[in-house]
């Protein structure tokens, strides 16, 4: 992955996947601002890029701790995000995601400050990590600060794109039902990518 085109690639594959369901909610949060005033504009963005950076922030550090491990055997947590991916599509597939489901909007009921949706966006950033911590290892350094600007840069993308598809709740209601298909298709590349990329499935076979 040394190429600058494949690791921006990829990086961005890894932030689409891991914050469809965050696009949700930025769209009705800037829904909300033009339908009541709150939360402003600038709280929304402030409170996304906070808790984003303590998600990139647990990942580099979690990455950072990997460098012990052996980069051909780090390429196992390939297996977190197409585990992830399987069950995504296991639970579209069963009718789970046939209704939008907003958990994190909770979170905001009487609290509208980037604080509270700083909160919302770490409490929610699990996967957001578990995707990010093997690619950052397995991209080293310094490719790993260039997929670092990539993800603070598409999430000011994303806040863009939230704020202008939050005039319509339709919308924001189609993007969250094709989430759960999108969405575990693209965790099923980006761990076979980091399977295959690391070599990690050869060893198995061989050791098996």
């Amino acid at each position: 992955m040394a190429n600058a085109a494949a690791i921006i690639l990829v990086t961005v594959g890894a932030f689409v996947a891991t914050d469809v369901d965050d696009m949700v909610v930025l769209a009705v949060l800037f829904l909300g601002y033009r339908t009541s005033g709150t939360p402003q504009p600038w709280q929304i963005v402030l409170g996304q890029y906070l808790g984003f950076l303590v998600l990139v922030g647990v990942s580099a550090s979690a990455a950072l701790g990997l460098a012990l491990v052996s980069l051909h055997w780090v390429g196992l947590l390939g297996f977190v995000p197409l585990a992830l991916g399987i069950r995504g599509l296991w639970s579209a597939r069963a009718g789970a995601g046939d209704q939008p489901s907003l958990p994190s909007l909770r979170l905001f009921r009487g609290r509208s400050g980037p604080f509270a949706i700083a909160a919302a966006t770490v409490s929610t950033g699990g996967d957001n990590i578990s995707v990010y911590t093997p690619l950052l290892r397995t991209l080293g350094w310094p490719a790993s600060a260039l997929a670092v600007v990539v993800l603070f840069a598409m999430l000011g993308v994303w806040c863009a794109i939230g704020a202008i598809i939050g005039t319509n709740d339709t919308v924001v209601a189609t993007l969250s039902r094709l989430g759960h298909f999108l969405v575990p298709v693209l965790y099923i590349c980006i761990g076979a990518l980091l399977l295959i990329d690391t070599g990690v499935l050869v060893r198995l076979v061989r050791l098996f």
